[in-house]
């Protein structure tokens, strides 16, 4: 599949078949995600690949968590959307909602669907990346970079990934669950498999803003 084919049809899938992907096709897909610019060519991600009843667990187990209310959220720096980024996520989210039929005062269906965000999304596979925390911003943009090729690889091999950056705003959790020390940064999670074409959450799609909201030329 040519790059802009990727790129045109990629997107969040949120509903996954349970049958796990072969191993050759998941260390083909990270193989190709080491291919990754990074600063320095500090490579500074580091990756927990979780399957079968460990995705399960850690899905499980972490949205008890969140549900307990226990522990500190961390909002990695971004506490709270305005303007247009609140705009923007605002549409993401109710666009969302109104794909799976869940009515904007349905607030227990939303809450169950808000739970989908801190596990798996029913895929059969989950990684958590992270980077050494003394690498501070630099190493948190390398890590994302790295997350967007590794999408489009698996993108490229017939799969469905999502990004689940709502996994890190629970670090504590992330870091004992996984046996990681404090120098560890969760920067997020994404969890991979066949897509579930059937399911009406895959239908949903967000919008681009237009080039010329992004691209500021200057020629002189």
């Amino acid at each position: 599949m040519e790059l802009a084919e990727l790129l045109r049809t990629r997107y969040s899938y949120r509903a996954f078949r349970p049958d796990p992907v072969p191993a050759d096709i998941v260390d083909e897909v990270f193989r190709l995600a080491q291919a990754t610019p990074s600063w320095c060519n500090t490579q500074p991600w580091q990756v927990h690949l979780l399957s079968g009843e460990a995705t399960i667990r850690f899905g499980e187990e972490l949205g008890e968590h969140v549900l307990s209310g226990a522990g500190e959220v961390v909002y990695l720096g971004v506490p709270a959307y305005t303007g247009v980024h609140a705009e923007r996520r605002r549409e993401s989210g109710y666009g969302l909602y109104a794909a799976l039929g869940i009515a904007r005062e349905d607030r227990a269906a939303r809450a169950v669907q808000m739970l989908r965000n801190f596990s798996s999304s029913g895929a059969p596979h989950t990684a958590v990346v992270t980077s050494d925390r003394a690498l501070g911003t630099y190493g948190a943009v390398d890590c994302g970079a790295y997350v967007g090729t590794l999408m489009l690889a698996a993108r490229s091999a017939g799969l469905g990934v999502i990004a689940q950056g709502a996994v890190a705003m629970r670090s504590d959790f992330v870091r004992r669950w996984l046996g990681l020390g404090d120098d560890r940064l969760i920067v997020c999670a994404f969890s991979f498999g066949f897509a579930d074409d059937a399911d009406p959450v895959n239908r949903f799609r967000t919008t681009r803003a237009d080039l010329d909201a992004v691209v500021h030329r200057v020629d002189s």
